[in-house]
């Protein structure tokens, strides 16, 4: 009940906000119940830090708040002193701390749960023609070790890191460039940052509400001890001798990590803040004492006083799931363990609950354009070769194996939500036809040998090593199926697992023939998203990592699409049909570029989708209340749990009934 009537309250409020990324043009954008508090009487202290304000550890509550602090549209219906706890999550190895930041999803600004892009750190933000973008901050806000948070965090971002050569050794970072050109930043007063460009910055806002931020600010007084220009030589030298790294700015880097979360002494504004000292097998995350955010009732959030991260075999947490020692655990569960973990319900006291993906494909495979193997290389950027590929692969037969035939087979391409989808979008390439898939090979001139097996130009036999970042069984049992049908038009499909660095750098280094994956990250696009997932964009991409990088670096590093090569034409016009997108602010021409970019990747088949649809898997303990019955599971956007804010997720309290509370 409070999921929904929140929701809907704050879409009433914040419906006019940007559309995942859209630029509204001289418009002020306001953070829903952005001065409500002042009508509240005062709230009590949480119960965790009662004692520590008591003992004068800790500033009252009206001083550790900014005089805006966003109000939430909830409200626990518990007594503050019955609210706190402990929540309990599972992780498959330390590494999985960086997802706090995920999970707690403090932006700048960020995505609301109807993907508009909302103030949030921010207390309001006005963009014009799509270029000028000013922020104002909320007056009184602080880091988590109560020191100010201004816009001097944002001006000793700008002027010491980003223009700063030796930590931007690359340059300004690529989110703050437009065709090259950097921003003119100013800070007008204390509490208000400008970043203004002479073109329209179509992904500004967009990389600031990311899953992992493009984050324009710092706790300047907490690094400015690692820095050169504020920090005494000798002093300085010593700090790094110390710490066994190479310079200042090395020091500086290891110590300003956030996303990685791996510095329990690094100021933040998320909801937890990491305590436990790394490595170690029981992470605990302490609620931030000054978290800007609040309920209805003024209260503090998060209601929840700590999260307990568990390291574990990742092959073990659906058992240990089952056996009740998570309150709330997506990661590391799959659609598979259904079965399983329903029949641990009542044994555990939690409930298994089913929330929709948001990415366009569930397993997919991505031949890699940039391979370094000069024969394979010329052979993958054949389109004809990797339709082929996909007409062989019996999606049917997959999903009634594996998925239990409750997913939707098909391309790697926009969910039917997304206003941009088109059927056929889905279906091109991608029937089970293997007699089609064998003439397009023999077409292409690729004779069977004596083994029953394809032969390359240079005699070698098909086989084709498809790699895997070993994080699960899920895509291995599909390969092992894909395997089955690629042998029956002559290709041998080899199964290589590595952990997930070295399945990356594999891949950027050429020597991955083709990988597989998830499909695209956000497959509920709209006209005013960037459609990069379509085009070479960056060099992390599977499918031309070269080709990406190369677009990345304005052309001084990776590999540039040859001109000449015709197997190369629909990369090309990929890469224009994006840089035409960037600039245009234009619904109409923006939906046109989207819809023929997809339907280019839908006919060139630069990565083969096999299955769609399936559920997340997401248990969550009786006891825990606030947590949507269905959601939708999505790195970017969405932060996974994020956009639905796990500081407003509480443990139900003695004496009073939460049942009808339930989303």
């Amino acid at each position: 009940m409070l999921r929904r009537m929140g929701g809907w309250l704050e879409r009433a409020l914040a419906g006019r906000a940007l559309r995942a990324g859209f630029l509204c043009l001289a418009v002020s954008c306001l953070s829903p119940f952005a001065r409500a508090e002042a009508a509240q009487p005062p709230a009590p202290e949480p119960a965790g830090l009662a004692a520590a304000v008591e003992k004068g550890d800790l500033p009252p509550l009206k001083e550790r708040l900014p005089e805006a602090p966003r109000v939430m549209p909830v409200d626990s219906a518990c007594p503050a002193a019955e609210l706190g706890g402990t929540l309990n999550m599972l992780g498959g190895s330390a590494k999985d701390t960086r997802m706090m930041p995920v999970y707690g999803y403090a932006r700048l600004v960020g995505y609301d749960e109807t993907y508009d892009i909302v103030p949030d750190i921010a207390e309001s933000y006005t963009v014009e023609e799509g270029r000028i973008f000013t922020f104002h901050l909320r007056p009184g806000m602080k880091w988590s070790d109560g020191a100010p948070f201004t816009a001097e965090d944002f001006r000793y971002f700008w002027e010491d890191m980003a223009k700063n050569p030796a930590i931007a050794k690359f340059g300004v970072p690529v989110e703050l460039l437009v065709d090259g050109e950097e921003p003119d930043v100013t800070f007008p007063d204390a509490y208000t940052v400008r970043y203004a460009w002479s073109k329209p910055n179509p992904n500004f806002l967009a990389a600031l509400a990311a899953a992992n931020p493009f984050e324009i600010f710092r706790p300047a007084h907490y690094l400015k001890k690692y820095h050169e220009r504020y920090q005494k030589p000798d002093k300085l030298e010593a700090m790094v001798k110390k710490s066994g790294q190479r310079n200042w700015a090395a020091l500086h880097f290891k110590k300003d990590r956030a996303q990685r979360n791996d510095n329990p002494d690094l100021p933040t504004i998320e909801p937890w803040m990491l305590v436990s000292e790394m490595p170690s097998e029981r992470l605990i995350f302490k609620r931030n004492p000054y978290f800007f955010r609040v309920d209805q009732e003024g209260r503090q959030l998060p209601y929840i006083d700590e999260v307990a991260l568990t390291i574990s075999n990742s092959a073990l947490i659906p058992a240990k799931v089952a056996n009740g020692e998570a309150d709330l655990q997506a990661a590391y569960l799959a659609f598979p363990n259904y079965p399983f973990l329903k029949r641990g319900e009542k044994r555990s006291h939690y409930e298994v609950r089913r929330w929709e993906s948001g990415r366009g494909s569930h397993v997919a495979l991505y031949p890699n354009l940039n391979a370094a193997d000069p024969v394979w290389r010329e052979v993958i950027r054949q389109a004809d070769f990797r339709r082929a590929l996909s007409l062989a692969i019996n999606r049917d037969d997959i999903n009634k194996a594996i998925f239990y035939g409750l997913a939707q087979p098909g391309n790697n391409t926009v969910l039917p939500d997304s206003p941009l989808f088109e059927p056929e979008f889905r279906t091109k390439w991608a029937r089970y036809d293997t007699a089609a898939a064998n003439q397009l090979l023999d077409k292409l001139g690729y004779k069977m040998g004596p083994d029953g097996l394809r032969l390359l130009p240079d005699g070698r036999e098909m086989r084709i090593v498809v790699e895997t970042a070993g994080e699960g069984r899920e895509q291995s049992d599909v390969l092992q199926l894909v395997r089955d049908d690629w042998r029956k038009i002559g290709i041998d499909l080899l199964l290589r697992e590595s952990q997930r660095e070295i399945f990356r750098n594999r891949i950027k280094a050429g020597s991955t023939l083709i990988s597989v994956w998830t499909g695209l990250d956000n497959g509920l696009p709209n006209q005013a998203t960037d459609p990069s997932e379509l085009a070479p964009a960056t060099a992390e991409q599977l499918q031309w990592p070269g080709f990406g990088m190369w677009v990345e670096t304005g052309g001084t590093g990776g590999e540039a699409p040859d001109a000449d090569d015709p197997d190369l034409v629909a990369v090309r016009r990929l890469i224009a049909l994006r840089k035409e997108w960037r600039e245009t602010l234009d619904p109409a021409k923006r939906t046109a570029i989207w819809k023929e970019m997809l339907e280019i990747s839908a006919n060139q088949v630069f990565t083969i989708g096999i299955v769609s649809g399936v559920d997340q898997i997401v248990v969550v303990a009786d006891n825990l209340e606030n947590v949507p019955e269905r959601g939708v599971y999505n790195f970017d956007p969405g932060g996974y749990f994020g956009i639905y804010h796990p500081d407003t997720f509480f443990f139900a309290c003695p004496g009073v009934d939460t049942a009808e509370q339930r989303p």
